[in-house]
């Protein structure tokens, strides 16, 4: 039976990225730290785990063993002593350190002072637990403005942390103390860093994450590091998936069936907008009636290229275009959606849709796919956002959804593609972050919200997994570290 691999999981909120390895089968969380309650108890609840809570109150610290496991600890990051977890020798650590401080939505690179905020407190405690812990590998993930942070400088940092541990460490420790720990420590190999795009993966959602992955240097030949960046890169970039240039649609992920079965869904669906250019009466309602209605054809298959500006012109294309929509369905059915429309899940808490203003109702049932607040500007609907797309945008039933959000107010909630719908419901969202129907979260409405919007989407963390192993299986015997001088 194949080894299954040991997880140490940190900042890990509702779990999206821990339950992506788990659905490989050959990785289990021991031990998760999350600071907020709602997403530990949603994480304890579907991963079935204890969950421990630092009183908020007190100075209490918590140095978790063998005997403790597997748990999630609700709390403070500097208040868990990860010495304790040595012993079971964890074979990977995960984690995205909240990432405000790197996001491009946070506006000029002064406001996204990114690690030069203490060096990205949080960020250090992700590096002190490789210092203590040692795994053979670790997966990182943040939002792609880590990169434009400080000039870039922010990023270099990272990846020089992790690859000259040994050295930079003696820097790291100053952010989060312990400087009585001794110096025996391995850096680690980049195997792969760079933005992912999760559509390419399957996720029916236009995503981007950085995702950084590597292993202890002592575990790998130089010739084995080499095929293992081959294989990652291939894995990440979807480059065998039909996927990656035919994705998945919110309209599949919605009813659960693949694109060629939802011709009259689609076209009911569209047809609801014929004359909201009359309507709404603007310069660029007009525009839009001559580029986009006026082109399109209301069979499913040639809207979906034209909405993704794809051709299937010759036979070769066609047959392409079959076979990624074969794809779509296996996918549905690896997501367990296949079969089951969101809508028909009437008795979940999070699928009730929300309420809406009147005047609100009104601006989105004048604003068609694809739109956002800029297409009814200069009227009587028209709201701030200028520079925004977020701001009152509707899906588009053909193409993956945009970028799901955690957090704000003012039209950034995510609209959904049906005339008469405004707001997702959480359950919608989650379909389109590849959280299983059956995954129960645990808080407000809000609360829910902010968990989906913050997690990686499971299938994408699935395929990263799975490359994951390849190269774990592929290491060599682990070795007692030595000290490093």
């Amino acid at each position: 039976m194949p080894k299954k691999f040991k997880v140490v999981s940190l900042f890990a909120g509702a779990g999206g990225l821990d339950l992506g390895l788990e659905y490989t089968g050959r990785f289990e969380t021991v031990f998760a730290n999350e600071l907020l309650e709602a997403p530990a108890r949603t994480f304890a609840k579907n991963f079935n785990i204890r969950h421990v809570k630092l009183l908020p109150q007190t100075a209490e610290r918590m140095t978790p063993s063998a005997g403790d496991l597997p748990c999630i600890v609700e709390g403070d990051i500097d208040r868990v002593d990860l010495r304790g977890l040595a012993p079971t020798e964890p074979d990977v650590v995960v984690g995205g350190p909240p990432c405000q401080d790197f996001s491009v939505v946070r506006g000029t690179s002064r406001e996204r002072r990114g690690i030069a905020v203490v060096r990205g407190r949080l960020y250090a405690y992700f590096v002190k637990a490789l210092k203590v812990l040692q795994p053979a590998s670790f997966i990182f993930e943040n939002v792609p403005g880590l990169r434009s942070a400080n000039g870039g400088a922010a990023y270099r940092t990272i990846l020089d942390d992790f690859q000259n541990l040994n050295v930079r460490w003696h820097e790291v420790r100053d952010i989060v103390g312990n400087k009585e720990e001794g110096d025996k420590v391995i850096g680690y190999e980049v195997l792969f860093e760079g933005k992912v795009q999760m559509s390419a993966l399957g996720v029916p959602q236009s995503r981007e994450r950085i995702i950084v992955i590597g292993v202890r240097r002592d575990l790998a030949s130089d010739r084995d590091r080499t095929s293992m960046k081959r294989m990652l890169a291939d894995a990440l970039t979807g480059r065998y998936r039909f996927v990656s240039t035919y994705p998945l649609t919110a309209i599949e992920a919605f009813e659960g069936r693949p694109l060629p079965d939802l011709q009259d869904a689609y076209r009911k669906v569209m047809e609801e907008y014929k004359g909201v250019w009359v309507e709404v009466g603007s310069p660029l309602a007009n525009e839009w009636k001559a580029n986009v209605w006026d082109n399109l054809s209301f069979d499913i298959e040639q809207d979906y290229l034209l909405a993704n500006r794809l051709h299937a012109s010759d036979e070769m294309q066609k047959v392409a275009l079959d076979a990624a929509f074969e794809e779509h369905g296996a996918l549905l059915r690896e997501l367990k959606f296949a079969g089951a429309s969101v809508a028909s899940l009437d008795a979940d808490p999070h699928n009730v849709i929300p309420k809406e203003s009147a005047e609100v109702s009104e601006r989105m049932m004048m604003i068609p796919p694809d739109e956002n607040h800029e297409f009814v500007r200069g009227t009587r609907w028209e709201v701030e956002g200028r520079g925004i797309s977020l701001i009152y945008r509707r899906l588009h039933p053909l193409k993956p959804s945009y970028t799901i959000v955690a957090y704000g107010g003012g039209g950034t909630w995510g609209y959904h593609y049906k005339r008469s719908r405004g707001k997702l419901t959480n359950r919608e969202r989650a379909r389109l972050q590849t959280f299983p129907d059956s995954f129960k979260f645990e808080g407000s409405s809000s609360q829910v919200r902010a968990m989906i919007g913050e997690a990686v989407p499971p299938l994408a963390a699935k395929r990263v997994g799975l490359a994951l192993a390849d190269v774990l299986d592929r290491l060599t015997v682990q070795r007692p570290v030595a000290e490093v001088v």
